[in-house]
């Protein structure tokens, strides 16, 4: 069976196979869903109207034997920030839907009226079921239900109450080994693109499912045995390396003595509290707790960043507590407390939100007002608001901007409508020249310049030089290129530093396509996927006025470095 596409029309509840394309078959993960969405979005549509779509696509490798590599790409057009739009997941849904051949599964059409769907996904076909009854629920007891129904081997992608107020703040969820809602494709709305059809769950049982087809297998396990080497021998991808022992939380001591982790609504780049809500500090507790840690988002990761963070005595698991949601629902909020950022979190994922742009915008409604900075049962007060679906809560559910706008807030740190992440820009330069330039607005996965400027893998770059367009543009380029593949973004530590390991990634590449890439043909790949979202973005209007950074991070000086961010505008309109 050839691999094909899973084509979902929610006006008149229809959904059939077709033959991928042949322009398709060399594609997967971002190369997918950007290549889809430019060809088949109207790029100035509105992005909750009926000509959008949604696009889910595993990534090349993805449900083979190739190690971390259970990513999933989603991709639309973003309600948050009118650009094209991609966001990725590690979870078993990828691996299902991989497996069943299916490259794409492209959802478009929008149902009208007030009801919403269930897409039930089988090897032979998909059939709608009615999900009202979970509407207005939280995704914690949701999942528990959908695996008790259709069985706990299923894979489940779902989005939540925040979705249903068509909030910019939504993800689209997918549930973990453990069947919780706690992998998500945060970034950019797309929950909200996926309700406003009036989809709210696919299940996929892989039942009869044929297996990835590999096209030269010799040369595919060639390619993953050098990949495994070098992952399991490099210090931050090892096991008992930084990552496996204390998650992605062990950024926090390292950018908070670096000076660039925000405090407060970017209004600092330190603070000696933040040491409580570290990866050392939450590996020991997961430990005392009973929780687990190293854990794995997907079936084969051996990176295993991941946990399962649980209150005293082992009880009500949430699932992982990311650097990038410690920081943003901890720090960025004045909170400097393991069990509220917790909380939070499992507020997020029961909500389905995406933890950084949730965590910024409680950041703005503290400076707007609406509740003291490190009030911690204040935000958590805050997010029943969004439940309740009350007026203060829509506003919530729609960002870190438009909650700014509303109370009157000018530290909006935003990018094209988009929310920044856990590195403060004026103190590592080069990840905010990818926070000004990336076509999805500020994202740090975009061109995690982190790895040169704090970690030294790649190379070692002072964070403070504004000299940073041409390594900003590379690690797109690269970055593009690996959100294809379906590797999880991580073995970028590995396969930077060594050479062999980014010739076993290629090699598996060409194992499954059964094609002749190269390493040089890395950087032109990932330079096709941009060059077709950058293409997107200008019809939908944007410029390189764009592409700039919030000006109070031009002006304001940030303590303790006293940095201010400046990379000129020559360099930024250079990276593209």
């Amino acid at each position: 069976m050839p691999k094909r596409i899973l084509r979902v029309n929610m006006s008149n509840l229809e959904a059939k196979f077709e033959d991928l394309p042949e322009e398709y078959k060399t594609l997967g993960g971002r190369g997918m869903t950007s290549t889809i969405v430019a060809k088949e979005v109207p790029a100035t549509c509105d992005p909750l109207g009926p000509h959008n779509k949604l696009v889910l696509a595993p990534g090349i490798v993805t449900g083979t034997a190739a190690p971390s590599s259970g990513r999933i790409s989603v991709g639309g057009k973003s309600p948050l920030t009118g650009t094209i739009k991609e966001a990725n997941s590690g979870t078993p849904f990828s691996q299902m839907v991989a497996r069943m051949r299916i490259g794409a599964i492209i959802i478009e059409g929008k149902h009208e009226g007030d009801d919403y769907y269930l897409l039930k996904v089988t090897n032979d076909g998909a059939e709608f079921i009615n999900a009202n009854k979970w509407f207005g629920k939280g995704l914690y007891g949701v999942y528990k239900d959908l695996y008790k129904q259709f069985g706990d081997k299923v894979g489940i992608c779902g989005v939540g109450i925040a979705a249903e107020l068509l909030g910019g703040n939504s993800g689209v969820c997918f549930g973990d080994p453990e069947g919780l809602p706690s992998r998500y494709a945060g970034r950019g709305g797309l929950g909200a693109v996926m309700a406003s059809k009036g989809l709210k769950f696919i299940v996929v049982d892989e039942t009869g499912a044929l297996g990835v087809e590999i096209a030269n297998q010799e040369i595919f396990k060639q390619g993953i045995k050098k990949l495994r080497d070098a992952l399991t021998t490099h210090d931050v991808t090892k096991p008992g390396g930084a990552l496996n022992t204390y998650g992605t939380a062990v950024l926090v001591n390292i950018i908070n003595e670096a000076g660039g982790l925000p405090q407060r609504n970017f209004s600092s780049g330190q603070d000696s509290r933040s040491e409580k809500v570290s990866g050392e500090a939450k590996a020991a507790e997961i430990e005392k707790r009973g929780g687990q840690r190293p854990h794995f988002c997907n079936p084969g990761c051996i990176i295993q960043c991941s946990e399962v963070w649980v209150k005293p005595g082992g009880k009500d698991p949430v699932g992982v507590l990311e650097y990038e949601s410690v920081w943003a629902l901890g720090p960025n909020s004045g909170i400097y407390d393991l069990d509220e950022i917790g909380e939070l979190n499992r507020a997020c994922n029961d909500l389905g939100m995406d933890t950084i742009e949730t965590g910024d915008t409680i950041a703005v409604a503290m400076e707007g007002g609406l509740i003291n900075f490190g009030d911690g049962k204040g935000a958590l007060k805050l997010m029943e608001e969004i439940r309740k679906k009350t007026p203060t809560g829509k506003i919530l559910a729609n960002g870190t901007e438009i909650t700014g706008k509303v109370l009157g807030v000018t530290r909006i740190p935003t990018v094209k409508g988009q929310s920044l992440p856990a590195y403060d820009p004026r103190a590592i330069k080069g990840i905010g020249v990818t926070y000004a330039t990336t076509p999805m607005g500020a994202d740090h996965t975009a061109g995690y310049a982190i790895a040169p400027e704090i970690l030294g893998v790649g190379g070692q770059l002072d964070p403070r030089d504004p000299n940073k367009a041409e390594v900003s543009r590379n690690l797109q380029l690269a970055t593009a290129a690996v959100d294809a593949t379906g590797y999880c973004l991580f073995i970028a530590f590995a396969v930077l530093d060594i050479p062999e390991g980014l010739e076993g990634v290629v090699e598996s590449l060409n194992g499954v396509l059964g094609a002749n890439l190269t390493v040089d043909d890395v950087a032109p790949i990932g330079k096709s996927i941009i060059d077709t979202e950058l293409d997107f973005n200008k019809r939908a209007g944007f410029t390189n006025i764009h592409d700039r950074l919030p000006e109070f991070f031009l002006e304001e000086k940030l303590p303790p470095t006293d940095e201010v961010f400046n990379v000129t505008d020559e360099d930024l309109d250079s990276v593209f």
